[in-house]
């Protein structure tokens, strides 16, 4: 009995870890110099992904797009990632 209430603690654990991960009104404190990871783990994962850049030698620069969401409406939020580190961060309202 003891193993199944660990189980279940451990789920719900888990489960309201993505939960808070995933608020959308985190995305207004993102800022320049987060690492891809923080960023991930205050906001979740990104509605888009895209290279804009990724050259053998070179450091890997790409973007997150995240789309309004009803805790964060009417704002998308474009975050450039350079080497691993937020290097640009757009927050543009749309309509």
């Amino acid at each position: 009995m003891s193993i199944a209430r660990v189980l279940v603690a451990s789920v719900l654990y888990v489960a309201s870890a993505c939960a808070v991960a995933a608020d959308a009104r985190e995305r207004g404190f993102i800022s320049l110099g987060m690492t891809e990871g923080e960023v991930f783990q205050r906001v979740g994962k990104p509605d888009y992904e895209a290279f804009v850049a990724n050259v053998k030698g070179q450091p890997e620069e790409k973007t997150w797009t995240y789309f309004p969401a009803s805790r964060d409406p009417q704002t998308l939020t474009i975050i450039t990632l350079r080497a691993g580190v937020v290097a640009k961060l757009d927050r543009k309202i749309v309509r």
